[in-house]
């Protein structure tokens, strides 16, 4: 992660940037933790550093994150952008590990259906997926096994999303303090980077002896 040009170290950056992503936090109280410990940033400022540095920590993660299982429970969530409800899409395995994420603008068939080529490109063709009622993620594993010639099977069991759907608290907890999402690719950008620190929560990559922070930042190393 390229800090050059910045007034403050890369150390500074990722302390600031892991409080926001880690804690329930608005960026103004990040600021005022930050003076707290002899660092005097603006909140804007703070919020910028999450915008261009998560990507970067996100890709860095894809890299390092452990095999998933192949049973994968997939549901989707609202999100609140600009006014406008969103879909957060995420997949998780059995065991409750994060295999992917994708933030759309509209819930549909082709929606569901870009999460799932994300999904299984980032980590690999899944035995089973287990869905809720919806059509549109019926549609998308259907049309995905007709043109790759596949066999993944579709399972539809209530309760085996549950696991999903109490992961999804974690995403929950970290936005309600703040004052939304302005734009989409402010939210996508956020979003992306408490997904990553909740996979290091789950210890996804966590090594024995290695806090959580220790390994955010051996991600932007």
């Amino acid at each position: 992660m390229n800090t050059k040009g910045h007034c403050y170290p890369m150390s500074i950056i990722l302390q600031a940037v892991y409080f926001k992503l880690r804690f329930t936090l608005s960026y103004r109280d990040v600021e005022e933790i930050m003076i707290m410990r002899g660092v005097h940033v603006d909140h804007a400022t703070i919020q910028r550093w999450v915008y261009k540095f998560t990507p970067f920590i996100e890709l860095e993660m894809k890299k390092r994150k452990g095999r998933v299982g192949e049973s994968w429970r997939l549901d989707e969530t609202y999100i609140k952008v600009k006014g406008i409800w969103c879909y957060l899409y995420r997949a998780v395995d059995k065991l409750g590990n994060t295999v992917d994420f994708l933030l759309i603008g509209k819930r549909q068939r082709m929606s569901a259906q870009s999460f799932l080529i994300k999904a299984i490109s980032n980590n690999y063709k899944p035995r089973v997926i287990n869905i809720d009622k919806s059509g549109s993620n019926t549609a998308a594993i259907k049309v995905y096994n007709k043109r790759s010639f596949s066999k993944v099977k579709i399972r539809q069991c209530k309760y085996l999303n549950n696991i999903v759907e109490q992961d999804y608290r974690f995403i929950k907890f970290r936005i309600q303090n703040g004052l939304g999402f302005k734009s989409f690719e402010s939210a996508r950008r956020t979003l992306s980077g408490i997904e990553v620190v909740h996979m290091l929560r789950k210890n996804q990559i966590v090594k024995p002896g290695i806090t959580m922070f220790k390994s955010f930042c051996k991600l932007a190393a």
